[in-house]
């Protein structure tokens, strides 16, 4: 392992400032270990790196993790490093000194550098980006809040994700809106389908094309910019639900060409569980109205959308830590692994006899979300025998022509577990119908 050298690991990490992710000055053995496998990580490609276990290891020991316990549902909701707690729980500890001054006075006035780091790992503007608590706050912000009539056409999936369904579904109920089902057909690696199966719903009435950028049911990455260009074409808005896909894999939001956009932030970016945020193109904001009453509704500065009222200001500045831990592996060192990952244990798998892939293999079509199914039994008694004999937490899916149990490994998941999971699985192929 090469000599420690501290300008060498700051130019790796895109020179983060002295004492903050890895202080050299008071790190514990986990983060002097992860600190020199970085620098020697160095002279790697991200394609050579993603298979170097040595290495995963050390990004493994920056977690709390049970070992005890395979969690394979990161998509769910995934745990944040050591360093996003520490700070998370420093905020907290401060807060409660003496709430409403450093709640307010202190930690709210952290928002703006905040706000500009989002920005740059969004890659837009700091006027667009509204921090919020999830992804279908941010997302149903944009479904309440936009000038919609009866009458006019909404394009989505029934692959959607269940929240923005549903909010959708209140707003025709409400507002005489018409939603325009698509019913995918997954996975695909063929783009003009993908493409079609939007635009051929298009009609002069439509509004708003709502996409899911990641299915979270099976992975399916979904062509976002073909499908906004198309919209665009014929005036019409396009929302975007980056829900899995915001730190999962590289794009800015501007390459997508999204008008708006919805994440979660304790999903892929490992920032604390309660986290996300909302990106609204500049020249829209004027005319969407916030979920939640702002002094004037009508303002175009991006802020109004965060009149939430008390809320815990400590969560929230902790996603600066995990915004540092994420630039400290690379965006694409991490992509990389995810689809390694994926990719791994499908392929340890999908020649058994009775298996179905859900999930496409190939680069651009999917990346670290997997999915199998076993036609003639049902998802969930894999699901119990994963959890119940191998300790396994994975869940299983069948909802609008997917089904099968979905496994979304992340950067401290180890071969070694995927190589359980494979084990569990052929016992279970082994077992009667």
């Amino acid at each position: 392992m090469s000599t420690f050298n501290r300008r060498s690991f700051l130019q790796t990490c895109k020179a983060l400032s002295a004492g903050t992710l890895l202080s050299s000055f008071t790190q514990p053995v986990w983060s002097r270990n992860l600190y020199r496998a970085l620098e020697t990580a160095s002279d790697k490609t991200p394609e050579q790196l993603a298979s170097d276990e040595d290495f995963w290891y050390y990004i493994q020991q920056s977690y709390t993790v049970n070992p005890q316990f395979i969690n394979l549902n990161n998509g769910g909701v995934a745990p944040s490093p050591k360093t996003v707690q520490d700070t998370m729980k420093h905020f907290f500890d401060l807060s409660n000194e003496a709430p409403s001054y450093y709640m307010w006075r202190i930690l709210d006035q952290g928002r703006e550098p905040l706000r500009r780091n989002l920005a740059q790992l969004a890659g837009c503007s700091a006027e667009e980006i509204a921090i919020q608590r999830n992804a279908s706050e941010a997302l149903e912000t944009v479904i309440f809040g936009l000038p919609l009539k009866a009458g006019d056409e909404v394009v989505l999936t029934k692959q959607d994700y269940p929240n923005m369904i549903n909010a959708w579904k209140q707003r025709e109920q409400r507002d005489g809106i018409k939603l325009v089902w698509v019913n995918l057909e997954l996975p695909s690696e063929d783009t003009d389908y993908l493409v079609k199966a939007y635009t051929q719903a298009f009609t002069p009435k439509t509004k708003i094309v709502h996409i899911t950028h990641v299915i979270n049911w099976n992975g399916q990455i979904i062509p976002v910019r073909k499908i906004a260009d198309a919209a665009h074409q014929k005036g019409i808005e396009v929302v975007v639900d980056g829900a899995h896909s915001f730190a999962h894999f590289q794009f800015t939001i501007p390459e997508l060409a999204a008008d708006y956009f919805g994440t979660s932030l304790h999903k892929w970016l490992s920032a604390c569980i309660g986290t996300g945020f909302l990106y609204v193109k500049k020249e829209k904001i004027k005319n969407l109205y916030p979920l939640f009453a702002a002094p004037d509704a009508t303002i175009d500065d991006i802020r109004k959308f965060e009149h939430l009222g008390t809320r815990p200001f400590f969560i929230e500045q902790a996603i600066g830590k995990a915004i540092e831990f994420y630039d400290m592996i690379g965006a694409q060192r991490k992509e990389q692994r995810l689809f390694y990952l994926k990719n791994y244990w499908i392929n340890k798998v999908k020649d058994i006899p009775g298996i179905q892939v859900g999930t496409s293999l190939k680069p651009g079509f999917g990346c670290g979300i997997g999915m199998i199914d076993v036609p003639g039994k049902k998802p969930g008694d894999l699901e119990t025998l994963l959890l119940n004999n191998y300790k396994i937490h994975a869940p299983s899916i069948t909802w609008a022509n997917i089904k099968g149990i979905r496994i979304t490994p992340n950067v401290y998941t180890t071969t070694k577990q995927l190589d359980v999971l494979v084990d569990a699985i052929t016992v279970f192929m082994k077992q009667p119908v």
